[in-house]
């Protein structure tokens, strides 16, 4: 009997394992290769990695700068040059500002105002221009401008960060009342790159013979 029962309770302890297995089954479903990871909540998770999506790079060319009526072709290269360091550069804005200023810093001078030359002159140029109203003893000169028969471009160039443009000015100016004469100024500015102020100064003065 003794055997008997031994494999009876066999029997019922393999039946026992197998219900309780297929409970399990039941309870926490089948593995398929697809569950996700159990995370500990007190230890952060894997942060997910999100793809970043990588941007074209931006061929769109700058917008090619027009050379100045008057102004030798040959200078565009150099002038997209100062374009290129300084996108606020625009020729032939920059020559309407050059007459204007031309106009603006003679007439200061020959009426012996330095002051008004403030902003549109190096401090060097207008210490210039300051020695000679003392050498004239301050004399105001009755000059002025009949006309600007033409102004041009005749060089330009980065200096470091420093934008130098040249202008070759020739105008019919009256001295003192008497017949307009020609005159021939070549005059620099120059201006900061990356400047928020827009203004150009002028750094260097010559002239040459009228014709």
């Amino acid at each position: 009997m003794s055997d008997g029962s031994s494999w009876i309770e066999i029997v019922l302890l393999a039946m026992l394992a197998a219900f309780i297995g297929l409970r399990l089954v039941s309870v926490l479903g089948k593995r398929t290769g697809q569950e996700r990871p159990v995370v500990d909540s007190f230890r952060p998770g894997v942060p997910e990695i999100t793809t970043t999506a990588i941007r074209a790079p931006d061929t769109r060319s700058r917008d090619l700068v027009s050379v100045p009526a008057g102004t030798d072709a040959d200078l565009a290269p150099a002038l997209q040059a100062v374009a290129d360091a300084d996108p606020s550069f625009n020729p032939a804005q920059f020559m309407t500002g050059a007459r204007a200023a031309y106009g603006m810093i003679l007439s200061a001078f020959w009426d012996g105002n330095v002051g008004a030359m403030d902003g549109l002159v190096s401090d060097e140029v207008q210490e210039n221009f300051a020695t000679a109203i003392e050498d004239r003893d301050g004399v105001r000169l009755g000059n002025r401008i009949i006309e600007i028969d033409s102004a041009a471009i005749t060089g330009a160039e980065m200096i470091g960060q420093m934008a130098e443009v040249t202008v070759r000015f020739v105008a019919r100016i009256s001295n003192n009342g008497t017949e307009a004469a020609p005159a021939t100024d070549v005059w620099t500015f120059s201006r900061h790159a990356g400047s928020r102020d827009p203004a150009w100064l002028l750094i260097a003065t010559d002239d040459e013979p009228g014709a």
